[in-house]
């Protein structure tokens, strides 16, 4: 079934307030969760929904947080999340780095005792919307991935996100976990009762695991999987300690697994960069190249088997369009579970 995506929000807006998140602050968490519904990230939308009220209502969240910037500079600034759902959180720093982006020409904003804020993409859109590119970092809220050549799970999918504004194109933007596949596409073929691909993970002796209900079993590979994951762990190393040890936010033993625990604050760590664009060129200049460069690559020669390319970012600017237009589609088994929590929490039923 199809819902319009003011059916998700006002849904979604009435379950936070029924655990006592205000009015303001439960309605820009919905306007964040069904925004990645719109853009396809089916696994960090309105799906998280029974998670993060599990959360508050088991004390792991706090609902009405004190989001204050703890240290600051000309172009640096570190927030602190107070225990906060990780999308107020992550507005928050997201404005402050473009704030400080138009005096400085560019800006870096740690992130710490935060929460699960959903997909990267979201908060590199925000400095792109303001005509500069952003770029996202965080650490996952559980560990899915051994140090290459280990079998102990000491990292996370530590996500990185870029947004590129353009002018007449799509915009360019890169959303990618440093492993095979987020844990969040894991999570969603559970519920459907659907197999993963082969590479998506393996077991604890390399063998491939294609379950999704015996995820504990194994772990996620790194990107290069089995021949050249190195590099995807070196990824996850490197934005762990860019978005979590550097704001003092956990990493590596430290990191809380939201899926198992629900009252242990997770200390999540982010990091945002806003660079202002005309700080280097005209925006109107940069947003042509951008164009440009879109469409020589688009354009240009394709391999036997391919009938298009793509750059990133394009199919989740045509998927938005699609799904605001026709509404976002949700699976029979979510669907239910979305039933079961509005019961239970008395706002009604979605649908």
């Amino acid at each position: 079934m199809r819902f319009p995506a003011s059916s998700l929000k006002a849904f979604t807006a009435k379950a936070f307030e029924s655990v006592g998140v205000p009015r303001a602050d439960a309605h820009t968490i919905a306007g964040l969760m069904v925004e990645a519904d719109l853009q396809g990230s089916d696994g960090h939308g309105i799906f998280r929904l029974p998670q993060y009220i599990r959360r508050i209502q088991a004390g792991g969240v706090n609902v009405k947080p004190t989001i204050r910037v703890e240290r600051s500079r000309a172009a640096m600034a570190l927030v602190h999340g107070d225990n906060g759902m990780g999308h107020l959180v992550m507005k928050f720093a997201a404005e402050h780095a473009i704030e400080k982006a138009r005096g400085a020409g560019a800006a870096w904003v740690g992130v710490r005792c935060s929460n699960h804020a959903g997909p990267a993409s979201l908060y590199a859109r925000m400095p792109m919307r303001a005509g500069m590119i952003g770029l996202y970092f965080a650490v996952g809220n559980a560990n899915h991935l051994p140090p290459w050549g280990g079998v102990e799970m000491l990292l996370s999918t530590n996500p990185i996100a870029v947004a590129i504004p353009a002018g007449a194109e799509p915009p360019i933007v890169l959303d990618m976990a440093t492993t095979v596949a987020a844990f969040g596409k894991v999570k969603t073929k559970a519920q459907r009762g659907e197999p993963m691909p082969e590479g998506w993970m393996v077991d604890r002796e390399g063998k491939p695991l294609t379950d999704p209900k015996r995820v504990h079993e194994g772990f996620l590979l790194p990107l290069g999987g089995h021949e050249g994951g190195y590099k995807g762990y070196g990824m996850a190393l490197v934005f762990g300690i860019l978005a979590g040890t550097l704001n003092a936010a956990a990493m590596g033993r430290d990191v809380v697994d939201f899926n198992a625990d629900d009252s242990t604050p997770t200390n999540t760590g982010h990091a945002i960069a806003a660079i202002d664009i005309s700080a280097f060129q005209e925006l109107d200049e940069f947003r042509k190249n951008v164009d440009s460069l879109s469409r020589d690559i688009r354009g240009s020669e394709r391999m036997k088997g391919f009938e298009r390319i793509f750059l990133p970012g394009e199919q989740s600017y045509a998927k938005f369009a699609e799904r605001a237009r026709d509404g976002v589609p949700l699976p029979e088994p979510l669907l239910a579970a979305l039933n079961q929590l509005g019961g239970k929490l008395g706002i009604g039923k979605l649908g």
